[in-house]
């Protein structure tokens, strides 16, 4: 029977105390208890208060065992048990998937290690394999350090760990390497290399001319179904994303990467008679509702790599990959049309203009030869036939011509 006042405390039918403490559940689940009638030196309880306080240290005791016990779990079960089953609830399926990968490269070199015994030194020296002898591109090494930062950041949380040791190393600093883009003079020279005459590779013209007219991302462009075009106003709506496995596993998902890539964009004239061509050339083929696909399931991300490369080596021009088509676009507004920062911002659907900056400012350098040819006759130069004021001193030496 319990006693009010006292949460561990019960007394049986012959009016004698004991306690009962709950101290968790294993790893199957199974509930554990420890029940008890005597105190630290044996002697029977006589009073509520004794059995309580038996009760808290038998409870404080457990605790701070298991709290030691905890914090000699290896760094690879922490991650597999904690962190990893922590992480895929907080991202997408395809973030997951794609930095899992990273995080178990820190598995591979800490596995055994115990958690709390990793040093700053150990940090030091996985940053330093992670810039050199891994062979990765810096900008990769960022992200696996960063999951690594972000592993023991989250032991930390849980009290497994007392600091956080790797925010005590500097980050991996992002490459600057020039991502990879067709000029305009590479494009026509590679849609020269695709005829429309067969259903598939019609297909094909019309997905890489509108994503490098466009600059949607590829998730966005595979996405993009007939309602989400209007080729009456010449507007397309990039207001979705596709996550897939396969083309018979896909999702549509509500939003795009960042709030400010939901946006509306304007289709050139062109591009529109394209479209509107295509459209009866899908639906002759049974094909009614997705606008890049010739069988009405949206294409694979590898299926646009795979065509790029080949039309690539048939055009003689370089390879690049889905989203270096997003590059191309950027170009194509920057360097040949001549767009400013905050246009080419809102098109691309980037969060800001600096977003934009950090991605293409070399481009706009081009920008600046443009400027100066549009001044070229751009105003009036005829200067006065003679002087409307009087000046004195060496002010009205008379110009000499040099001949």
């Amino acid at each position: 029977m319990k006693i009010d006042g006292y949460k561990y405390v019960r007394v049986d039918e012959n009016g004698h105390f004991f306690y009962q403490v709950f101290l968790g559940r294993d790893s199957e689940g199974k509930q554990h208890f420890k029940k008890g009638r005597k105190d630290q030196k044996g002697l029977n309880f006589t009073s509520a208060k004794a059995a309580e306080a038996e009760a808290m240290r038998i409870k404080v005791e457990y605790m701070n065992r298991r709290t030691e016990d905890l914090r000699r779990i290896s760094y690879g079960k922490f991650v597999r048990q904690d962190f990893l089953p922590k992480y895929k609830a907080d991202v997408e399926d395809s973030t997951y998937a794609s930095h899992k990968r990273m995080i178990m490269l820190s598995v591979d070199r800490f596995d055994t290690k115990i958690l709390d015994e990793i040093s700053v030194r150990d940090c030091e020296e996985y940053r330093t394999w992670l810039m050199s002898d891994s062979g990765f591109s810096r900008d990769y090494a960022n992200v696996c350090y960063v999951a690594f930062r972000q592993s023991l950041g989250y032991a930390e949380h849980l009290g497994l760990i007392t600091t956080n040791v790797a925010m005590k190393t500097k980050a991996i600093p992002k490459g600057k390497a020039v991502a990879k883009y067709w000029t305009k003079a590479e494009f026509e020279k590679v849609l020269g290399q695709i005829s429309t005459k067969g259903f598939y590779e019609h297909c094909i013209y019309v997905m890489l001319l509108f994503y490098y007219r466009t600059g949607v991302r590829v998730s966005e462009g595979f996405a993009l179904t007939w309602n989400d075009i209007d080729l009456i106003n010449q507007k397309a709506r990039i207001f979705h994303t596709m996550y897939y496995k396969n083309k018979d596993d896909y999702q549509i998902k509500p939003y795009t990467k960042t709030k400010a890539g939901k946006r509306i964009i304007t289709l050139d004239d062109e591009l529109v008679q394209i479209l509107k061509d295509w459209r009866q050339i899908q639906l002759a083929h049974g094909v009614k509702k997705f606008v890049l696909s010739y069988d009405d399931r949206p294409m694979i991300k590898s299926t646009l790599n795979n065509v790029i490369h080949k039309y690539a080596k048939l055009a003689g021009v370089p390879s690049i990959n889905g989203r270096g088509l997003r590059h191309s676009h950027a170009s194509y507004l920057i360097a040949e049309l001549g767009a400013d920062v905050l246009t080419v911002s809102k098109r691309l659907g980037h969060s800001s203009p600096a977003v934009t900056l950090r991605y293409y400012a070399h481009m706009f350098d081009r920008n600046d030869e443009l400027i100066a040819e549009k001044m070229v006759g751009s105003m009036d130069l005829t200067p006065a036939k003679q002087s409307q004021v009087k000046f004195n001193g060496n002010q009205v030496v008379p110009f000499t011509k040099v001949v």
